[in-house]
């Protein structure tokens, strides 16, 4: 219900706040859209199966009897390390840009293995959730007129930083059990909002990009576009698994 709440409202801002009409994509911009998604449900798909491999062979139980900080720190130090390198690999060295894109779906394939000790039905749940938020919050910036939701970029990362901070507070700070509520409360109901921003926000930079790439300003590079996408739907994934194991949890008291 949260995530159709926060897709629906986009649906309706589009709607009155965008009603005047923009030109029909370009062939620049329907291809490079449609690759990016290509590559995002590529990406998402090798790193569902081989988290699920890596839960099959136990890694996952080795993963959350290891100490926290040492395989947080490992996580984010593989997947910064790999992305980055993605990032900064022009996309004329094919080869080398999927080897690291493969490494860094890898990262996250690690990272997200213990997802499987939820129920598969909570699981398939949030995922098909999490693609009709995407899917229709894609639909609107892909509609919506040129640049319009681009100025999102400092709200999205200001509202980014106090979801992360509110999801470390726990950890760091001695809190009551009011303070550990909102701050619960913040890092997913507030993450979900800030990273379905997020999803409008990369749809318009990814055809901002492709009239950029078409005029000769910038290559065009549907990995790179993607896994901006593919990170806005695991955090997006992640949250509505807690949130319904929340919810089930609650129905069983």
């Amino acid at each position: 219900m949260t995530a159709a709440g926060v897709a629906g409202t986009m649906v309706v801002v589009q709607g009155v706040l965008n009603r005047e009409t923009r030109d029909p994509l370009s062939l620049a911009e329907k291809s490079l859209l449609n690759e990016t998604f290509k590559y995002t449900g590529g990406g998402l798909f090798l790193t569902a199966l081989a988290a699920r491999s890596l839960f099959q062979s136990g890694v996952a139980f080795k993963i959350m009897a290891a100490n926290p900080w040492v395989v947080l720190g490992f996580s984010l130090a593989g997947s910064i390390g790999t992305m980055m390198g993605t990032f900064y690999t022009p996309p004329e060295k094919t080869f080398q840009k999927h080897v690291l894109w493969l490494a860094f779906n890898a990262c996250q394939a690690a990272t997200l293995s213990p997802l499987f000790f939820f129920s598969p039905a909570i699981l398939s749940r949030a995922a098909l959730y999490t693609c009709g938020v995407v899917g229709a919050i894609s639909y609107v910036g892909a509609t919506a007129t040129n640049d319009k939701y681009l100025n999102l970029g400092g709200p999205l990362l200001a509202g980014v930083t106090v979801v992360a901070l509110s999801s470390l507070a726990p950890m760091v700070l001695p809190m009551g059990m009011r303070s550990l509520a909102l701050a619960e409360s913040v890092s997913l109901y507030g993450g979900l909002a800030v990273f379905s921003g997020f999803v409008l926000y990369d749809t318009q930079k990814i055809l901002k990009h492709a009239r950029m790439a078409e005029h000769g300003l910038i290559k065009r590079d549907p990995i790179n576009e993607s896994i901006s996408l593919e990170l806005d739907m695991i955090n997006i994934f992640i949250r509505l698994v807690q949130i319904l194991a929340m919810q089930n949890n609650n129905r069983k008291r």
